[in-house]
Formats: structure tokens, sequence, C-alpha cells
């Protein structure tokens, strides 16, 4: 009963999300803060009549909130269910194997192979700097390509690089092959190239309000280029499923743009806290890469990464291990409040004195 092709698919694996036990969860690079009183407003003045309604398939003043502090139009705006949704539909609008290869980074988000498989789009794999960091150069010599994809900053490593660098890309890049950058977590620390789209209509961006804007559970990304590429972003979306972003979602998102003062306080006490969690694991002689994003990808020499996830897991606390060769000594761990980091650094220094 099942199809060939889904046989040979290796689905995408999400971080666990416990039950039926209390975790300092600090594996899904959720936001430790809640989301701004607007929202709270927002929900509070729903009206659940309107559920019986169809939701608007344009999300019309959604995309407006998103739009107006970027200094876009609403074309150049695709709101989705969830950047995972609006990154699959790219890849299904802007790749084509029959042009060879989708290039992206070796150590990368592992959904992108994902949607490679799922849609029979080869890919390359190339290889990080030894610092981790994203050589972009190496995409302009790596032969014929359907398009490159990338997260900046990257993840798992945490890794970002400048605005200068990838407007370099761009530039040298075939115009007729969209460079799509993933910006989940660029409100972390780094630089967006969302102001570039003006000058390249073959640059598309994805972002989320997962992160930064504390609604993982609510389920919105965006899309933000051209009107051409988002029209064909439109076009895959309404061949699939014409309502993915439900009412609620719609007015939640919307309160959530207009609360941008709220964001920039939470998102810098997260750095605040980044920043000072890494310094003191370092000070215990960890490896911790350099991060502008909500987490740290960190080793702990002697330790190999799947020992340090087991042992913190057993404790209470959850961190993110990938099993793969080249990262598998190291563990992501997302930022939690400052107490929640302050119980992560009283266990290491417990297991430092004591061993596990």
């Amino acid at each position: 009963m099942i199809s060939e092709r889904l046989k040979r698919l290796t689905p995408y694996t999400a971080g666990e999300q416990p039950q039926g036990r209390e975790f300092i969860k600090l594996n899904t690079n959720e936001n430790p803060y809640p989301p701004a009183p607007e929202v709270s407003t927002a929900l509070e003045a729903f009206d659940p009549r309107c559920l019986r309604l169809y939701p608007d398939p344009a999300c019309t003043r959604l995309r407006e909130a998103v739009a107006e502090p970027l200094g876009l139009s609403i074309e150049n705006v695709f709101a989705g269910n969830g950047s995972d949704e609006v990154l699959s539909f790219a890849f299904y609008a802007f790749f084509d194997g029959a042009r060879g290869p989708v290039l992206m980074p070796q150590f990368t988000y592992s959904f992108y192979p994902v949607y490679c498989d799922f849609y029979g789009i080869p890919y390359r794999r190339l290889p990080l700097r030894p610092d981790m960091s994203l050589d972009l150069s190496a995409y302009l010599g790596a032969g014929e390509a359907c398009g490159i994809v990338f997260a900046n900053p990257n993840a798992p490593t945490g890794v970002a690089v400048s605005r200068s660098e990838i407007e370099r890309l761009l530039a040298r890049a075939p115009s007729d092959r969209v460079i799509l950058v993933d910006e989940a977590y660029v409100d972390y620390g780094a630089e967006s190239v969302v102001p570039l789209i003006r000058e390249h209509e073959n640059l598309l961006v994805v972002y989320t309000f997962s992160k930064s804007k504390s609604l993982a559970g609510m389920r919105l990304g965006f899309a933000y280029g051209s009107k051409p590429l988002i029209d064909a972003v439109f076009a895959v979306k309404d061949s699939f499923n014409s309502y993915p972003v439900d009412s609620l979602a719609q007015v939640v998102g919307t309160a959530a743009a207009h609360a941008g003062a709220y964001y920039a306080e939470v998102n810098r006490r997260v750095v605040t806290t980044r920043r000072a969690f890494a310094s003191a694991l370092i000070e215990r002689g960890a490896t911790v890469l350099p991060s502008s994003t909500n987490f740290v990808f960190a080793s702990f020499p002697g330790r190999a990464g799947r020992s340090v996830y087991a042992h913190l897991k057993e404790r209470g606390i959850l961190v993110r291990h990938f099993e793969i060769p080249g990262i598998s000594d190291f563990v992501r761990i997302s930022m939690g409040t400052e107490e929640q980091m302050g119980a992560f650094l009283a266990e290491v220094d417990r297991w430092m004195k004591h061993g596990f």
C-alpha cells in the first residue's frame, strides 16, 4: 500500500516535545519569554463566531502588518503555516533538478535535504570553513546548480555571515537561479538581507515568528521577495491548500507584527543571556562556536556529544544532539531564562567535579 517514493524518504526528526515529566527544555530554540501584551489583547478580543467562515486566503492584513516596518509592499510578502511550509513551497517553486542540484552547506538545517528527497531534487553539500563559517565563495565555483539555500545565521552551528558576503554572492551568481536565505534567527545578531530584494529579483528571504516573536505554537512563517517570486509561492500554495493560515493565527500574527518594541527588548535579553552563558561555558573549558542565534553550539573536551545529551536528559535538562560525523561531539543548547541557564551551569560544575 506504500508508494516507492515514500519508502525512499527519510523524514525530518523534530526536537523532543516531552510529555509526562518536567524538563528544563533547551532543545528546540523556543523563546523563553511570552508573546507581546498585544497578542494577549488580540486573543481576548477574538470573536470565535468567525471560525465558521474560512480565513482570508491572501492573509491581507497580516501581510500588510509585516510589510510596513520592513518598508516593503504587500506584494513582496507571503505568509504561510510556519516557515517549514514556506520553505517547502519555495523548494517546489524554484528548485528543478533538470538544471542541476541545489547547493547547501554541509551542516545546515536538516529539513533542506528532506525537501529535496520529497520533491526528487538532487542536492550537493558544500564544506564549511574550518571555523564552521559558511564559505559563500565556494558556491560560485561549484558548477551548474538550480539554486542555493542556506540559513543565516546557520543552524545548527549558529555562525552568521555578513550582508556584504551575501551581496557578493548575489552579484556574481546567475540571476536566473533563486538564492534562498533562511533568516529564522536573524533577530539575534545577524544582518538581514531583506533590503536587497529590491536589487535582486532572484533573492528569496524566509522568516518565522516562532523564534524571536515567541509564537512557535502558532505556526507563522513568511517569505520576502520580488513580486514574481512571491506570486510563484502563492501558486504553489493555491495548488496545495488555499487556507494554510487560520483566522486566529492571522489576528495574532498581526498583533505581534505591531509589537516591535516589545520583541526588541525580549530578544536583547536573550542575546545578553547567550553572551554570558557562552562565556561561562568557555571558562569551564568548553568549545563554543560564535553564535548570532538564540542558542549555542558547544562541545566538552573528553565527553562525546551523545553522552552529554543523555546525561543532561537524565538530570532533567533537554538539549539537541545530532549524530552526524563532523558535529557529533557538539550539543545545541537553546537559551532559556537566566535561572534555567544557571541550572545548566550548575550541572556542568557538578559533573566536572564528580563525573558522569
